[in-house]
């Protein structure tokens, strides 16, 4: 017997169980590591007492393989897995992903789109009234009625189409626990309505008391002003302290959503972090050269959940929550030893963060006795009077595990907030940060330069990050480092046209930065931005708002991102006439690309100083030959 999870009826004989309480049902591979949320649910669940096993990547094209190790006592959970299935399957352009890291090998094709929905009808097929529980990331946020972008529609919520009983948004620990106990005290699942985080069907609103009705699905496919308005209700009354229940009718019946559930405490999260994970991907998967997405995290270290940077584009806000959860040092000093411990470890700690690195504490004292301030932000437009910007623990932290013998570096990837790190003005952070956590490049989202887009996003402005790469660079130099500044930019966002994206390219030219890779806005469900894009309006202020749609103006502002690039030279020429810029086409050294050639396809003579005009620095991302990836 492993010490993994049972996958088979013959790894539950070897526990001696005939039937499981909780059978989980994922749509990634089973990997047993605190990075993947089917393991923290099944060894959080196994430490309960119950007996728990997982079936990874089932066969969704007949219910044989969902019989595998038999019908639980209690209840099946589904997950689609650590990411929504369509954004799995599907790039920006709605083109086939050709690997899936989630998968054994990196196979692409190995679940099935709506994962959650497909599943969950499959096991209503054999056991019709097994309780049904759905959450992943894929349920937590189309709990609602929600704009698909690959449909280019408005779908009803998950919850309806897959036919659950019970879906639990956000990471799920403490309703997980909560409705097992219901579930083993004999309650049935219909009444299990009370639970903070989770959302259920009902026929009728009679048993709520303080709640707010938002516009149905049927309003909201009518009318995108009423998508706007439910968008609204959900992103203000998204807290664990003051956020109402919300109700939407769907046809004959409504989805209800309890309030978020309360944080967990740093005991809480000790435990969770201290569970007996395996660390690694089955071993069943080692043939088939196991799970590629084991590589980022295997020697990652988690040190906290949430954030209150509230990037639009982002719903993070919706599933982690905005206060800050943190583990205790002690207990991210005994997973680094258990790190160093691991027979491939060769001395370096990958990260040590969360969603943003350098959020490690709650943003004011009065978030955990009032919640997060409804409609307002911590860091935008400014940082708020009662932020807390101390980076006094997290350097504290840094330095202990440095200690740890076998520890010869440890790095910081995980979304810094270089504004969060500016309105401290901790140039001691920032100082041990480029001497002892940087690995040759720091990779920082200022996202865009146009405020009116930054804005739109939720993002500080260039003057911002400007300041912070003069600091970073300054502190470099005087270290005599050769580090570099990686930043990232988004093309298409909303509120972004030629005019916004003509900007941004001016930025790059003065800058000298010549990004090899450009994020295309990704209208994924549940985060503001996507609901700006869908419905042209800024749900918060009613605002009408430029959305690019088309995948020919999405190909214009991508390719004045990357104007160097002679494969775009047509694009960029036609954004620029478009656009009436036709000042930035010459061989003037603020032009972006030269005119074209003649009918004789015999290049217009240039000034004899054009290279000198021309000489631009190097891009910073050819000093190195890490790949480039995005957090999504």
């Amino acid at each position: 017997m492993t010490n993994f999870l049972p996958m088979t009826k013959d790894d539950m004989s070897k526990r001696g169980w005939d039937q499981l309480d909780f059978l989980f049902v994922s749509g990634d591979a089973y990997v047993d590591h605190p990075s993947f949320g089917p393991a923290i649910i099944c060894r959080l669940l196994e430490k309960s007492g119950y007996k728990v096993g997982i079936i990874a990547q089932p066969d969704w094209r007949s219910t044989n393989d969902f019989k595998r190790l038999g019908k639980p006592k209690l209840g099946i959970l589904v997950s689609a897995g650590n990411l929504d299935s369509m954004l799995n399957k599907y790039t920006a352009a709605k083109k086939y992903r050709s690997t899936d890291n989630y998968s054994p090998g990196g196979q692409a094709g190995l679940r099935p789109e709506r994962a959650t929905i497909v599943y969950c009808n499959r096991i209503r097929e054999i056991w019709k009234h097994t309780p049904l529980i759905i959450g992943g990331i894929e349920g937590s946020l189309r709990r609602f009625a929600h704009y698909d972008y690959w449909s280019d529609s408005v779908r009803r919520s998950i919850l309806v189409d897959s036919r659950a009983d019970l879906l639990i948004y956000g990471m799920g620990e403490k309703q997980i626990k909560e409705v097992a106990a219901q579930l083993s005290a004999g309650i049935s699942i219909e009444n299990i309505r009370d639970i903070a985080g989770t959302c259920y069907r009902t026929e009728t609103l009679e048993h709520l008391w303080d709640y707010i009705e938002i516009p149905s699905y049927q309003d909201v496919v009518n009318s995108k002003k009423d998508f706007a308005n439910a968008f609204k209700f959900q992103y203000l009354e998204q807290d664990p302290i003051r956020g109402k229940t919300l109700a939407q009718g769907h046809g004959e019946q409504f989805v209800v959503q309890n309030q978020p559930a309360m944080p967990l405490t740093t005991p809480e999260m000790d435990e969770i972090y201290d569970l007996p994970y395996q660390r690694t991907y089955h071993p069943s998967y080692t043939a088939a050269g196991g799970i590629p997405a084991i590589q980022e995290v295997k020697f990652s270290i988690v040190s906290h959940r949430g954030c209150y940077g509230s990037c639009s584009f982002c719903a993070l806000y919706a599933h982690q929550g905005r206060i800050i959860q943190a583990r205790s040092t002690e207990s991210i000093l005994r997973e680094a030893q258990e790190i160093v411990k691991m027979p491939d470890f060769k001395g370096y700690i990958h990260d040590v963060g969360g969603p943003t690195a350098n959020f490690r504490q709650p943003a004011c004292e009065h978030q955990m006795d009032r919640g997060t301030c409804r409609g307002k932000q911590c860091l935008f437009p400014n940082a708020c009077k009662s932020l807390d910007t101390s980076h006094t623990e997290y350097l504290q932290l840094l330095r202990e595990i440095r200690k740890i013998p076998g520890v010869k570096k440890v790095f910081v990837r995980s979304g810094l907030r270089y504004d969060y790190l500016m309105a401290a003005n901790d140039m001691e952070f920032l100082r041990e940060l480029c001497e002892h956590h940087v690995s040759g490049q720091l990779k920082v989202a200022p996202e865009h330069i146009s405020p009116k887009v930054t804005k739109l996003m939720g993002k500080a402005g260039k003057e911002t990050y400007l300041k912070f790469k003069k600091a970073y660079e300054k502190v470099n130099k005087d270290l005599g480092k050769e580090q570099y500044l990686v930043p990232y930019f988004m093309s298409s966002h909303p509120g972004s046209g030629l005019k916004e994206a003509i900007e941004m390219a001016e930025f790059l030219r003065d800058t000298g930065y010549n990004p090899e890779q450009v994020q295309d806005f990704i209208p994924t469900p549940g985060s503001l931005s996507t609901c700006m894009y869908y419905t042209g309006i800024n749900p918060l202020t009613e605002e009408k708002v430029y959305v690019a749609k088309t995948p020919h103006d999405k190909r214009l502002q991508r390719a004045l991102l990357q104007y160097r690039n002679p494969k775009n030279y047509e694009l960029v020429r036609e954004a620029l006439v478009k656009a009436g810029r036709q000042d930035l086409i010459g061989y003037e050294a603020k032009c972006l690309i030269r005119p074209p050639r003649n009918k004789q396809n015999i290049a217009v003579s240039q000034p004899e100083n054009w290279n000198k005009k021309r000489r631009l620095a190097p891009s910073r991302t050819q000093h190195s030959k890490t790949k480039q990836t995005r957090k999504i």
